[in-house]
């Protein structure tokens, strides 16, 4: 009779443990874009590594930060994607958990600038892009940042509007380019008020360019590379600069919420996304540009990617820190002297 009862506990106790493994639950805060490819390549696969379900939250950065700080006091949200900004941000208003670097082996093969981007292993990069010029190559030459000034491309310009992601970035490289470091960006905003009469547009919509580049209403544009691919297509004489000074970018990163129900799981699906396996699917589908170096594209998917050791090291990152102490003044310098 013991030994009936105890197999008939086994039996119970193996019946019961697939339903206890699909209680494990991680809510995971993303951005809206390429969900079904997420699905297909990160998702569900991890959903059948770890016998758990994801639950997906979407939503603009700003959008997902507020809520986020709303639900300080008793979070819903485990593990959460934005940029390395948003994260210094997040984890500076104690949002945010601490990662353990053991708990994540993946990171043994990312890029150096993406293992803990905004300090005390707050974030980790899991994709980045680059940030340059792009031009009519029958028109002109683009050599320098500067080159967006030159009189032959007068009236024929498109930049970022400030308040855009490239905003920043590129006032960043025109100060480089100028062989400045003011924090403030003045002498680049002072370049761009001396030429604004010049610039056709500060665009909103990086989206904008291709139509503007097709109708000839501009030669050159600063635009992120995830942009590229739509530009190439088009058809015309167009190439991607390589100025002296180097390319600029950005970087979103995985970030733990402080107060997160299954640490230890949160982290094993972090490890996840940043694998090999993860980051090679993403990068042929061209929905991430990958930080594991292990990844390997043939030219025609690297084409539209950031993709490479020595496009990674070309980039000049602007500091998470730097843009959260800065950007007021940035507004404030730009609505006084090119938005006027």
């Amino acid at each position: 009779m013991t030994r009936l009862s105890l197999a008939a506990s086994l039996l119970a106790l193996a019946a019961a443990s697939p339903a206890l493994a699909q209680d494990k639950t991680l809510t995971i805060s993303v951005y809206g874009i390429a969900q079904d490819a997420y699905d297909v390549a990160l998702y569900k696969p991890f959903e059948a590594k770890c016998g758990c379900k994801l639950v997906i939250e979407t939503g603009n950065s700003s959008e997902r930060l507020a809520k986020l700080e709303a639900n300080a006091a008793a979070p819903v949200v485990d593990v959460i994607a934005f940029s390395d900004a948003n994260a210094l941000d997040a984890a500076k208003k104690g949002l945010l958990a601490p990662l353990d670097p053991a708990a994540i082996p993946s990171l043994g093969q990312i890029y150096d600038f993406a293992k803990d981007p905004v300090g005390d292993n707050m974030a980790v990069g899991y994709t980045f892009y680059g940030t340059s010029i792009v031009y009519r190559s029958d028109v002109v030459k683009i050599e320098s940042w500067l080159d967006l000034f030159k009189p032959e491309l007068a009236g024929q310009v498109a930049l970022p509007n400030i308040t855009t992601t490239q905003g920043p970035i590129t006032l960043f490289m025109l100060e480089k380019a100028l062989g400045k470091d003011d924090p403030d960006f003045a002498d680049a905003i002072d370049l761009v008020a001396e030429h604004k009469g010049d610039i056709v547009t500060f665009y909103e919509r990086g989206s904008q360019i291709p139509q503007l580049l097709q109708q000839e209403e501009i030669m050159a544009a600063v635009v992120g590379r995830f942009g590229w691919a739509n530009i190439a297509k088009l058809g015309l004489p167009v190439e991607w600069a390589k100025p002296k000074e180097g390319q600029t970018g950005g970087m979103n990163v995985l970030a733990m919420v402080k107060g997160a129900k299954d640490p230890a799981l949160a982290q094993e699906f972090i490890d996840y996304w940043l694998s090999a396996e993860v980051q090679q699917k993403l990068a042929e589908g061209l929905v991430d540009s990958p930080v594991n170096t292990s990844v390997k594209v043939d030219d025609v998917i690297a084409e539209g990617l950031t993709y490479g050791a020595d496009t990674a090291a070309a980039i000049h990152f602007l500091p998470a820190e730097q843009q959260l102490t800065n950007r007021e003044a940035w507004l404030a310098g730009w609505n006084a002297k090119v938005a006027q």
